[in-house]
């Protein structure tokens, strides 16, 4: 796979940030008019280098021409090996941020994480709320009235609380340095029947929160679990190889902005190992919360984050299609390679394992530490 197959489709007039795992370690790389450079000299990490003003002209050694270079996956080799583009930043997601995923997060609830019954709950749902949702705006006098109506028909949910309400859903999606990136495998949980990828645009915030540029991710979801209980998130969503994000964070600049980002599609495709194929698109234009102002709910005096923070911003993609048998939704199989993509961010893809398959999460903050120590990059932070 060349690297330009992979990149935005005006990679040249952009100025990505990613991570390789080099022979010495995990090592920053900038892309910039036509070249990929190792950065690590000017910042050893991702997190610093998005905390600097000048990243976007730093400098380091050549590592060759875009168009010449090729990424190695778990199913191919190459010469990069991509790996996720965070490393310190936390990894934060928002929930229900689209009407589609707030009704199916109900539908989850209501049938206890029971695939079989998904389909009469969401066509009731749908009856009753799925047009007033679309169009309601969150903490607003018609969001309240709204859910005075449901509560009154027995309707109401604390999904819909966020979906609606003046209060986004921010939740901790992983550990920093756990995610992965483009090539790698992702992890569903072994003991999950019911899950789906998660195709969403990812923004990145730097330590004084501001919003300094976006990626692609796929926010691994197991719908079984979370639906038996919303207090079983953290085992829903944060597993290894849950959280994929990539393949680059581009920058905002003159050529890309957060209004690129608002404007964005999201498609994704994932096929299957016995022939299965399940593609749809995600507008980011249908979203109920601003990206900022999620980033601002994320952030503040109440809680800051040193390192800077990713965020997912969700998804309005939630797989309904029947993949064995009718009625039975769609769920993950090992070797699915799923394709999450963008025009202005490019694809990610990864290949679909079990959690305790995956190779395991080694790589934490006291092994960085040591690695970077080692190589004599932690005096030029």
């Amino acid at each position: 796979m060349q690297l330009t197959d992979i990149l935005p489709e005006d990679w040249r007039d952009a100025t990505l940030l990613g991570r390789i795992q080099t022979a010495e370690g995990p090592t920053p790389v900038l892309l910039h008019a036509g070249r990929a450079l190792n950065i690590s000299a000017f910042a050893p990490t991702s997190a610093e280098a998005l905390s600097r003003a000048e990243l976007a002209t730093a400098t380091g050694p050549d590592l060759g021409a875009i168009e010449d270079l090729s990424v190695a996956s778990v199913w191919e080799d190459g010469d990069l090996k991509l790996l996720s583009p965070l490393d310190l930043q936390c990894v934060k997601a928002s929930g229900v941020t689209f009407a589609v995923s707030a009704l199916e997060r109900v539908i989850e609830e209501r049938a206890r994480g029971e695939a079989s019954v998904a389909a009469g709950i969401r066509e009731r749902l749908s009856e009753r709320i799925g047009g007033d949702m679309a169009k309601v705006k969150p903490g607003s006098e018609q969001a309240a009235e709204l859910k005075a109506a449901l509560i009154a028909d027995g309707l109401w949910s604390q999904y819909l609380e966020v979906a609606i309400g003046p209060d986004a859903e921010i939740f901790t999606k992983a550990p920093c340095l756990s995610s992965v990136g483009w090539g790698a495998h992702v992890g569903v949980r072994g003991d999950s029947h019911w899950n789906n990828p998660e195709p969403e645009v990812v923004i990145v915030v730097d330590p004084s929160g501001k919003p300094v540029g976006a990626a692609l991710g796929n926010d691994v979801n197991l719908r079984d679990i979370e639906g038996r209980s919303a207090l079983l998130l953290g085992k829903a969503k944060d597993n290894n190889a849950a959280a994929s994000v990539g393949p680059f964070i581009r920058l905002f600049d003159q050529t890309f902005s957060m209004d690129d980002v608002r404007d964005a599609t999201v498609s994704l495709e994932v096929k299957g190992p016995e022939g299965f194929v399940l593609a749809g698109a995600s507008s980011m234009r249908l979203i109920s919360r601003d990206p900022e102002d999620l980033a601002r709910q994320a952030s503040g005096k109440n809680h800051q984050y040193p390192d800077g923070f990713a965020l997912y911003l969700g998804t309005m993609f939630a797989p309904i299609q029947d993949r064995d048998t009718p009625g039975g939704g769609f769920t993950h199989k090992v070797g699915d390679r799923v394709k999450v993509s963008s025009p202005r961010l490019g694809v990610l893809e990864n290949e679909v394992t079990t959690c305790d398959i995956a190779p395991p999460w080694t790589m934490g903050v006291m092994a960085l530490i040591k690695n970077l120590a080692g190589r004599g990059l932690l005096g030029a932070a």
